[in-house]
């Protein structure tokens, strides 16, 4: 008992000591304690400030006018803008690749008669990345399997053509351009692409309707549209909407020589280096390529891409 005494006492001590010292600080030191709070309460305040975007008064798409006089229309293209907006991190990717890729893109819309807005819907519908759907649909366009060999599509073990950007962008145009005639509408269309066109002849039929925007669909494809001209507008306009990107930050194309094949391929990784490069280029750029070597019994003629030396760092 005597010992837990004095350690009482002792602690008492300190604690007074705290105090004194505390109150016999420098007003230079508590000027500099309050000029670094108040600081950092700005820096706070400015990094949490959040502003509601401004939305355009007249949109289109693939030269269709947006009725954005119409609020429901309004407010579901506001928050389209508003969610990828707000999403830094996807949208500057989003910004990046579309300078490597859009050049690619724009020419082969253009070769298969597609409105160049239809670029748009491949970043929603892929985020331009070679991904997989859960359904199973592929590549920048995303077909499924099925639809991708019902309009000609090479697609086993060893050839994927989905992930072949020019053959799948020429079936897209095809199907859309197809759409288009059922339905006498680009946007219509693009809403097809997503719901099908039974899925949207369906719909139309239901409500008495003759266009998307009269239409009350799933929250997919009610929501489809909108995000494609939401990309639309962020990509076309990134200042506008907070996003500076400079020049030698923006992902480049990366030109690339074709070569034709006609025989088998007994194994890429060697293949890859008699063209002076390595098996991961090789596939970079021939993603549609889906094992480590070719059957091709048939003697088809193959176009395999090899970029151009200098870009690659290789062993």
């Amino acid at each position: 008992m005597h010992l837990l005494s004095k350690i009482g006492l002792a602690a008492f001590a300190v604690v007074i000591c705290g105090l004194f010292i505390q109150a016999i600080q420098s007003p230079e030191v508590a000027s500099q304690t309050t000029e670094i709070a108040t600081s950092a309460e700005q820096q706070s305040s400015q990094t949490l400030r959040v502003e509601a975007l401004d939305i355009p008064d007249v949109m289109t798409f693939a030269g269709e006018r947006v009725p954005l006089q119409d609020t429901d229309v309004r407010e579901r293209l506001d928050r389209e803008i508003h969610v990828n907006t707000y999403w830094h991190s996807n949208m500057l990717l989003m910004i990046k690749k579309a300078n490597r890729f859009f050049s690619e893109i724009e020419p082969l819309l253009k070769k298969y008669n597609l409105p160049d807005d239809f670029k748009y819907l491949a970043v929603a519908e892929s985020g331009l990345d070679n991904v997989t759907s859960h359904a199973g649909a592929s590549g920048f366009w995303q077909f499924m399997k099925a639809t991708g060999k019902e309009y000609g599509l090479e697609i086993n073990n060893y050839v994927d053509e989905r992930y072949n950007l020019e053959l799948a962008t020429k079936v897209a145009a095809q199907y859309l351009i197809n759409s288009k005639e059922l339905f006498g509408s680009w946007t219509t269309a693009a809403a097809a692409y997503n719901a099908g066109n039974a899925g949207i002849t369906k719909q139309m039929k239901r409500q008495d309707a003759t266009d998307y925007y009269s239409l009350l669909l799933n929250s997919e494809t009610g929501r489809y549209v909108f995000r494609i001209l939401a990309f639309k507008e962020i990509l076309s306009n990134p200042e506008k909407y907070g996003f500076y990107v400079d020049q030698q930050d923006l992902y480049q194309a990366i030109p690339t020589k074709t070569i034709i094949i006609e025989t088998p391929i007994e194994d890429f990784a060697k293949f890859a280096k008699q063209q002076g490069i390595n098996y991961k280029i090789l596939k970079i750029h021939n993603p549609w390529l889906r094992d480590t070597y070719l059957k091709n019994a048939s003697g088809k003629a193959y176009s395999i891409k090899i970029p151009i030396p200098g870009y690659y760092v290789l062993d």
